[in-house]
């Protein structure tokens, strides 16, 4: 076991111990509880933070200029590619200083020192994530948001406040288990849109991607309001609001790194870029209020007891008010379509490169479902012992959010340096978890790794990676009290419809290899041009 070492603040009179777990061969979820076994880092030996390597800022410009277009080298698509080289050049620890407009960000590329981090977080972490977000709910349009604002862009006691009144129904696995049904539903209706869109090649348009963001949306729908917005009817209009959105959150993505790398001229005057970020959001929170409106009027015409049947909604009204419930249910929309749909969209990909891989899983699934009417319930879900580990690897590859990060609220020890605070530590996971020093053959799509040995037992080197996965290299759904709140219903989703997809089609890809960007969400460029072939 690799030592610990303390993490020393300056906000208390003692040092803070961090202690580390044995690293488990099989990833399932990052263990909660404490190890012994620290040591102390000293004092003399700790660095100042100057001297944490990194590129050099210039005067008055900072590094700001690195994100420029024409001069810069950094594209904020390409971050995923900025940091791979940040980390070539400088190693573990790479400090980007002087960014007009946000604090320091320092990248960090080492599991060891992400789970101290991560360990010695307080009550309430504080996340670097989307000001411009921020200054949206509490500023712009604080009369619609209140003090609560959510989850998504909330620090603080209101983040705190909010999380502890949603969280027991949103995190426990036996809640989401009883979505299975209306999850199934969709995922069916999703399978039966292929069949009507492909091609006499078998192959799906070039915008498949917007098809499966349809689906992400009506599965969101269908959990938390169970409303069924027929996105996924034959024709849907550009006008609709459906689509639009869609349309609204693809923008809203789109946009949202720019204001927030880039030189911030939006907090001077409204930039193009900022009017199609609100004009986005507006169009977004406009279109769910609507939803969210229908679904609690319904619930007053016709009241009626909780059970297995409820929304997500009607659950959340038990324990609280309606503006959290509502606040909660326009979160799930903002950021719940393009996380789904990239996860959906990486995964369909890698099968389609790895036809053994998708063979075998497409015999688990049989086993699992063997009747062309089986479905879905809370029991069989959790015989999906290789679907869940085929999902594992791919967002170990291809992680729909390429990183995690906390600002420090006080001042800390990473990595033998001294981080002030107000600093923003960024835990590169995407780097580090195709890097061969955690994973043997990183680059090789192999489910098996993922996989406990007893369910390998007789399949002679199908488990052909011994290496142990650290617990905090590969972390989708984050970690700790900030960890994602829809991880229970994304998980169950993705399960479903990558289980009813494979168990109708073999799916193939034939074309040039998709590339990918961040944006922010990190999805496949290009055409998604795959080919669907009954079974």
């Amino acid at each position: 076991m690799l030592s610990a070492r303390v993490i020393v603040s300056r906000a208390y009179s003692r040092s803070t111990k961090v202690v580390k777990a044995p690293h488990a061969s099989v990833l399932v979820e990052p263990p909660q509880v404490a190890h012994a076994g620290a040591e102390a880092v000293d004092d003399r030996r700790v660095k100042p933070y100057s001297s944490i390597p990194g590129p050099r800022a210039l005067p008055l410009l900072g590094n700001s200029w690195r994100f420029l277009p024409f001069v810069g080298t950094y594209k904020i698509e390409e971050v995923h590619k900025t940091s791979q080289h940040l980390y070539e050049q400088f190693g573990p620890i790479v400090k980007l200083s002087n960014i007009l407009g946000r604090p320091d960000m320092v990248f960090l590329f080492d599991a060891d020192e992400i789970e101290r981090v991560f360990r010695s977080e307080e009550l309430m972490p504080l996340r670097p994530s989307m000001p411009s977000l921020n200054y949206y709910k509490h500023v712009l349009r604080r009369d619609l948001f209140g003090d609560t604002g959510g989850v998504i862009a909330v620090h603080g006691e209101n983040w705190y406040n909010f999380r502890t009144k949603v969280q027991q129904p949103m995190l426990q696995p036996r809640t989401a288990k009883l979505y299975v049904r209306p999850i199934e539903e969709t995922a069916d209706a999703f399978v039966n849109r292929i069949q009507a869109i492909r091609d006499e090649n078998d192959d799906v348009p070039e915008d498949f991607i917007n098809e499966i963001h349809k689906w992400s949306l009506e599965s969101i729908a269908r959990v938390a309001l169970d409303k069924r917005l027929g996105c996924l009817a034959p024709y849907l209009a550009p006008e609709s609001d459906a689509q639009r959105m869609i349309d609204a959150v693809g923008t809203f993505f789109k946009n949202v790194g720019n204001l927030e790398l880039k030189i911030p001229f939006w907090r001077l005057f409204p930039t193009p870029t900022w009017n199609k970020y609100i004009n986005a959001l507006d169009v977004i929170r406009s279109v769910s209020s609507r939803y969210i409106d229908s679904a609690m009027e319904e619930l007053e015409r016709n009241p009626r007891p909780l059970d297995h049947t409820s929304s997500l909604l009607q659950r959340i009204l038990q324990n609280t008010n309606k503006k959290t419930a509502y606040n909660l249910a326009l979160d799930m929309f903002l950021v719940g379509i393009d996380t789904t749909s990239a996860a959906i969209a990486s995964i369909l990909y890698q099968l389609a490169l790895n036809p053994d891989k998708q063979e075998k899983l497409f015999r688990e699934i049989e086993q699992v479902l063997p009747n062309f009417d089986s479905h879905l319930n809370a029991e069989n879900v959790d015989s999906f012992s290789y679907l869940k580990a085929c999902i594992k690897e791919t967002l170990r590859m291809y992680p729909v959010v390429i990183g995690n990060g906390r600002c420090m609220t006080r001042d800390t020890v990473i990595a033998g340096y001294e981080i002030p605070a107000g600093v923003q530590v960024v835990f590169q996971h995407l780097i580090i978890s195709n890097q061969e020093r955690y994973f043997s053959e990183p680059k090789k799509f192999t489910p098996e790794r993922w996989m406990k040995a007893s369910h390998c037992q007789g399949e002679s080197g199908l488990c052909p990676v011994r290496k142990p996965i650290h617990p905090f290299v590969s972390l989708p759904f984050g970690y700790g009290r900030r960890m994602c709140l829809g991880r229970r219903f994304a998980d169950l989703e993705i399960q479903a419809l990558i289980a009813k997809i494979v168990k109708k089609y073999r799916v193939e890809y034939h074309h040039e290899p998709l590339q990918y960007k961040v944006t922010p969400m990190f999805m496949p460029t290009g055409p998604l041009k795959l080919r669907f072939l009954e079974r």
